[in-house]
């Protein structure tokens, strides 16, 4: 665009040569400026900067009214200390009268959970009729206390009370052996008898065997499920021997 040279253009320093010649305007000299209110960044205050409105450093204090300065250091560690829970009294008091109960009346004791007792069943047969067998679902037709005999005189024994059990129609046996804490090793005469029921000609006339509730002798008897006909060869060669 070209500069027009219209009289009416606006001069403001046409004068201004004539105006110092004639001392109208009084010049500062260099270096006598008054310090500017303004400061440089460098020069600033660090933290929070200084409000100069009156209005904004009276709102600051108001919202800083309730604050709490933190005289700890910021590096320590704060732990929670938590409560050890002990039994109550009345707790301490009830496991007591059970152990009381345990070694006095030999109650509160469960005869399953220990490794004295002793289960199984014969093949094809179902584990639960162990379980009925020593829950007492089976009524105890007849019993023999072995207690004091020999093994040779254990195995006979047993051997004619279970051929008469037989011939007598009786379904549900208990066979009375102690619980062997005698032995210096593992209880004779009851592993014996396991192992007679689980093997040999009266393996195919036994369906279930458990160890007996605690009112017919604990683990220091034993209860003894027959069959009504012994099984057949065939299928006792499909059962494995124990």
């Amino acid at each position: 665009m070209r500069p027009s040279n219209s009289s009416e253009n606006f001069k403001p320093f046409i004068n201004l040569k004539s105006l110092i010649e004639k001392k109208a305007i009084k010049l500062t000299p260099v270096g006598s400026r008054e310090p500017s209110s303004r400061k440089r960044p460098a020069e600033r205050t660090k933290g929070f900067p200084q409000e100069r409105d009156e209005d904004g450093n009276r709102l600051f204090m108001e919202a800083m009214a309730d604050v709490v300065p933190i005289t700890s250091n910021k590096n320590e560690t704060t732990f929670k200390k938590t409560s050890v829970a002990y039994p109550s009294e009345d707790h301490e008091s009830e496991i007591l009268m059970h152990l009381d109960n345990l070694v006095k009346n030999g109650t509160d004791f469960v005869d399953s959970l220990t490794p004295e007792y002793m289960e199984g069943t014969a093949c094809n047969v179902p584990h639960e009729t162990a379980k009925k067998l020593n829950r007492g679902d089976f009524s105890i037709q007849d019993h023999i206390d072995l207690h004091g005999y020999a093994v040779s005189e254990a195995y006979n024994a047993m051997d004619d009370f279970l051929k008469n059990s037989i011939l007598n129609g009786m379904r549900a046996v208990l066979i009375v052996h102690g619980r062997g804490l005698s032995s210096p090793g593992a209880p004779v005469l009851k592993n014996n008898i396991i192992k007679w029921l689980t093997s040999g000609k009266w393996r195919k006339w036994v369906l279930a065997y458990t160890s007996a509730r605690r009112c017919d002798g604990g683990t220091g008897a034993t209860y003894v499920l027959l069959r009504n006909r012994p099984l057949s060869k065939q299928m006792l060669r499909k059962q494995p021997s124990a």
